[in-house]
């Protein structure tokens, strides 16, 4: 019996080593009606008929796809991470969908982050609702950057809909620029995470914490978590910290430095596992 039940954990061990092993599949782009825009998305979905938790992942102002990628290693590292999970992850395209490149060096956005990224966000969570493999209730949302700044615009109370129900599960933030919505008395209507770097130049940590310890007592859940070492991108897999201006080959608006924080990253991974969990 004692050599059976190794044999036993050896044949599970094996499975589990192929499963980590297998290739991930690839996403397949899908089409969501949104007024007179199509928006394009990339989906990642688990193998079955679910139904899944899924995420709506928002790019930042560098956008979703590369020069011969529909995805961006970062925003892929992270799906995959999240499939394997067991989450679908769909990563809507604000700008290619718009027929636009990189904003980051443009000052005044042509995909305005509280107007059309919302409406964005707004659609996706419409075309999931639809989907049978989707678990309704688990719908939530993570961005990086621009897309950040976008979620936390979404889930204020302001923008909540009685006609559209379950709202979205959890939301995660990463480096989010907080300036606007700290100084208009931030709050939020689902439990919200942001996550970003004590030494971030890019976008500002103190204003980050004082908007959300500014929303206590008259929100939902929101927290933060500063990494003291970290800087802007600190969760992007092998990227040497450096400095750099603001360009359309980086995803930043403003100079400053951006680069790897490898424990800021793999407790960002705990942290993000654990908040869409809840």
């Amino acid at each position: 019996m004692r050599l059976k039940s190794v044999f036993i954990c050896l044949a599970m061990l094996a499975v589990q080593a192929a499963v980590a092993a297998a290739p991930l599949s690839a996403p397949h782009q899908v089409e969501i009606p949104e007024g007179n825009v199509t928006l394009h998305a990339q989906l990642y979905r688990p193998d079955g008929d679910g139904p899944f938790p899924t995420v709506i992942a928002l790019h930042g102002c560098g956008g979703l796809a590369g020069r011969s990628e529909p995805v961006l290693p970062r925003y892929r590292d992270w799906a995959e991470q999240l499939l394997t999970s067991g989450h679908a992850v769909l990563l809507p395209d604000s700008y290619g969908s718009r027929e636009l490149g990189p904003q980051c060096r443009i000052r005044e956005h042509q995909v305005q982050t509280r107007r059309a990224r919302v409406s964005d966000i707004n659609a996706a969570r419409q075309w999931l609702e639809q989907q049978k493999w989707v678990a309704k209730s688990r719908i939530s949302l993570i961005g990086w950057g621009n897309g950040a700044a976008a979620l936390l615009w979404a889930v204020r109370p302001q923008m909540w809909s009685r006609n559209v129900e379950p709202d979205f599960r959890s939301a995660v933030a990463f480096y989010p620029d907080c300036r606007t919505s700290s100084g208009l008395g931030w709050s939020a209507r689902v439990p919200t995470l942001v996550l970003i770097g004590a030494r971030d130049d890019v976008t500002s940590s103190s204003a980050c914490h004082q908007m959300v310890d500014g929303a206590r007592g008259r929100s939902a859940l929101a927290r933060i978590v500063v990494y003291p070492e970290a800087y802007h991108d600190f969760d992007r897999a092998n990227l040497p910290l450096h400095a750099v201006a603001a360009s359309s080959e980086v995803d930043i608006t403003e100079p400053g430095h951006v680069g790897t924080d490898a424990s800021a990253r793999k407790d960002a991974q705990k942290q993000v596992a654990e908040w869409l969990a809840r």
